[in-house]
């Protein structure tokens, strides 16, 4: 079996639960065509009643599929999303999930991330991330540094941590894959200091000079770092000074995800942090706006209550 097969069979077994008898539907766009296929061909080898359905791909993230096959995700016991254009936050989506289907999305995946990220083991990662999100729902305090220069405090007290496990098998569950982070909304106006992308940001891919963002007030007041730093600013100044605020604070447990300029990989990294600007209604927080960048921040030192989490990019907690 080629390692795309065996991506896909870790998935509907580990991370789905799939049963024997269970309709499973795997929602692709033509690009993503390839890797549907890969998906399709291990849920009939599972004896599920498989369904393949291919739609034209949307302008953006976030526009809903076709009426059809968003009635037929209803349908379905699981729902696969391996498609170039998100649909994890469409209508379609969220009335498969009310309806109890068991929903990844995969938005962007390559067949390479596939082949490397989607065979982990995801107890190990679940466990991970896990420890991590109680370390956060019971923190008060972040402290945030790293060797690149970033240096930054803010407050979580009172906010609720959610762990990103890759274990969808509970009815009516949703997430991405691969997957791997735990994360937290820190409280509006608290963080304070300086940020130093020197790995990723959504918009702008792998950087190759740091951006330098200066927060103020739980604000990003100030970006610095050449033409990738003009590009975010312009990215967030096209939905006003909501978009400027610290939105997520995220930690990668993902152990076989590495750095690649897309975002969905990138912030799942083992030993790094990521900082995100924008929305974070959906987990927590109160700012509402249709803009989430994240930004990933390499060999970090975080510390939770003053208790070390990870060490220049080692995580310590036990």
């Amino acid at each position: 079996m080629d390692k795309l097969l065996q991506a896909a069979e870790n998935v509907l077994k580990s991370c789905m639960g799939v049963k024997q008898g269970e309709s499973v539907l795997v929602v692709v766009d033509t690009p993503q065509l390839e890797l549907g296929r890969a998906f399709f061909a291990m849920a009939r080898e599972l004896k599920t009643e498989a369904q393949l359905v291919e739609f034209l791909p949307r302008d953006n993230h976030g526009v809903e599929p076709p009426q059809a096959v968003a009635m037929a995700m209803q349908a379905a016991d699981v729902v696969l999303m391996p498609t170039s254009k998100s649909l994890s936050h469409t209508q379609a989506r969220k009335d498969a999930n009310a309806k109890g289907a068991r929903v990844a999305s995969l938005p962007g995946i390559t067949r390479e991330m596939m082949e490397r990220t989607l065979l982990g083991n995801y107890g190990e990662i679940a466990e991970r991330s896990r420890k991590v999100q109680e370390l956060l729902n019971k923190g008060k305090r972040v402290e945030l540094t790293s060797e690149g220069g970033t240096e930054i405090e803010m407050s979580i007290e009172g906010r609720t941590g959610v762990a990103d496990t890759g274990q969808l098998t509970e009815p009516g569950t949703f997430g991405n894959l691969p997957a791997g982070e735990a994360y937290i909304a820190p409280v509006e106006g608290t963080a304070q200091g300086t940020v130093v992308i020197d790995g990723a940001m959504s918009g702008v891919g792998t950087v190759s000079q740091p951006i330098t963002i200066k927060i103020e007030n739980g604000v990003a007041v100030q970006f610095s770092g050449g033409e990738e730093a003009e590009k975010l600013e312009s990215l967030v100044d096209k939905h006003g000074e909501k978009a400027r605020h610290v939105a997520e604070l995220g930690i990668g447990t993902n152990d076989l995800a590495k750095l690649t300029g897309l975002v969905l990989e990138d912030e799942k990294v083992l030993g790094t942090v990521h900082l995100a600007l924008g929305d974070n209604h959906t987990f927590g927080g109160n700012i509402v706006v249709p803009s989430h960048l994240d930004g990933m921040i390499l060999k970090p030192t975080l510390k939770i209550d003053g208790q070390v989490i990870l060490e220049k990019g080692i995580l310590v907690i036990d």
